[in-house]
């Protein structure tokens, strides 16, 4: 595995712009140009991938070892949704269920909000939220904005993130 000082002899990291520059030449590479190419990972979701010494690696978690002298415990959560934005405070280590709690709204979804439903066997609005792999309801009702009040309160009880559900690029 790569190390920080390996990284830093390789590429250079702009924590304000997010981008990888190459700082030496070899072979199609040269000293100076932006590193990495836009990959396409499960869901459509877009990653930049820097390959060094033959291995395709995340730009995301380079970052990280760039920065922290580590690779990232968990997983690496782009806070915006958009996982090409790899500016420094656009990051945070997250481990799986705190990244799930950070998701965008779904493309699928009808109402606007996540974890709202219109149901027409009770012709009511649903809310539910899903905590630790289990969906738990949260009530039905005759007014959408009720249903959505009480996931938004269902977020903020169980620690979802501020942008969860929020409309983002892949």
């Amino acid at each position: 595995m790569i190390t920080q000082e390996r990284l830093k002899e390789l590429l250079h990291y702009d924590q304000l712009t997010g981008d990888f520059t190459w700082l030496v030449s070899s072979g199609r590479r040269k000293a100076g140009a932006v590193a990495g190419w836009v990959s396409t990972g499960n869901g459509g979701k877009k990653y930049l991938k820097i390959t060094i010494a033959g291995k395709k690696l995340y730009a995301h978690r380079l970052a990280f070892l760039y920065v922290s002298g580590e690779l990232p415990r968990n997983e690496v959560d782009h806070v915006n949704g958009n996982g090409l934005d790899n500016k420094w405070v656009n990051m945070r280590n997250a481990n799986h269920i705190e990244n799930h709690k950070n998701r965008r709204l779904n493309s699928n979804n009808s109402s606007g909000f996540t974890g709202v439903s219109w149901r027409k066997d009770r012709n009511k609005w649903c809310s539910r939220i899903k905590i630790n792999g289990k969906y738990k309801f949260l009530g039905s009702f005759e007014c959408v904005a009720e249903a959505i009040y009480e996931r938004q309160a269902a977020n903020i009880k169980y620690g979802f993130h501020e942008n969860h559900g929020t409309e983002r690029p892949l």
